[in-house]
């Protein structure tokens, strides 16, 4: 990319374009870098970088040789009807986000596990009672999306001595972690789970696939991390069952409509951690 005539586009959300325009160009001495909603950025890119679903930007581009996504998943582009054909789409499998993925989820996994969440809402109603201490070798978490965070998620979890099983489309191997794999073991790795993480991509077959059904297969009072897609779960099924009490809580990160609308019901649910 040190061709003069080399050109770059940049789309991304909340004007932050810029500033990735700004660290490409500077890494990328002789090409061209726009931000393309800047007035004066020039048409026929030969590179596109996004970091989200922008369907007017294809509208331009006629001679793309690749686009580069700024992220894991690339479902929200896969979806663009006016994607260019035979384009390589290329993603990050990692770039830094696998460590800050799995600290998230040990977070989450962690409060979990010390009851932290409990005693929040006790604190709240102003409640003093101890509750007996829970090892994580009696808690049994599932990561759904056995990629290469997913697995990194995995073994962090059982590196702090969580019993871990994991689900992927193709059968994993990975030390120490039971590999579930393949639509036919869904519910079998589901079943019983204490803890469950998903980090799936959003596809067809992965839409709302954390529905009533699914999800009632965890144990009682399990609780459910969602860092993969907003869309993976059905809303109204997750606060159906944790209302009812056979959920304990969830931790999301992502939602199908984000920002995530002021007046949703996961800002008030009283076992639901929300995350931007």
């Amino acid at each position: 990319m040190r061709d003069a005539a080399v050109h770059v586009i940049v789309t991304m959300p909340d004007g932050e374009g810029t500033q990735v325009a700004r660290l490409l160009a500077a890494a990328l001495p002789g090409a061209r870098v726009d931000d393309a909603r800047c007035a004066t950025a020039a048409p026929e890119a030969d590179y596109l970088v996004t970091g989200h679903r922008d369907a007017k930007v294809f509208e331009a581009q006629h001679a793309l040789k690749a686009i580069f996504a700024l992220g894991a998943g690339v479902g929200h582009l896969l979806t663009l009807p006016n994607l260019p054909p035979r384009v390589p789409l290329i993603r990050l499998e990692d770039a830094g986000m696998a460590a800050q993925m799995a600290r998230y989820v040990l977070a989450a996994a962690l409060r979990f596990a010390q009851r932290l969440d409990v005693y929040a809402r006790q604190q709240r109603e102003r409640q003093w009672r101890q509750l007996d201490p829970r090892s994580p070798a009696t808690i049994k978490a599932g990561v759904l999306g056995m990629g290469v965070i997913g697995t990194q998620i995995a073994q962090a979890l059982a590196a702090q001595g969580f019993r871990v099983r994991g689900h992927a489309r193709t059968r994993k191997a990975v030390a120490g972690i039971e590999c579930c794999a393949g639509g036919g073991e869904l519910d079998a790795f589901l079943t019983g789970l204490d803890l469950l993480v998903a980090i799936v991509p959003l596809t067809p077959a992965t839409t709302g696939m954390l529905d009533r059904r699914a999800l009632a297969l965890c144990a009682d009072g399990a609780h459910v991390i969602n860092i993969g897609r907003g869309a993976l779960v059905v809303d109204d099924d997750l606060l159906a069952l944790l209302n009812e009490g056979k959920l304990s809580g969830a931790t999301l990160d992502v939602f199908r409509d984000e920002p995530l609308p002021a007046d949703h019901p996961y800002w008030t649910c009283p076992g639901v951690a929300v995350t931007p």
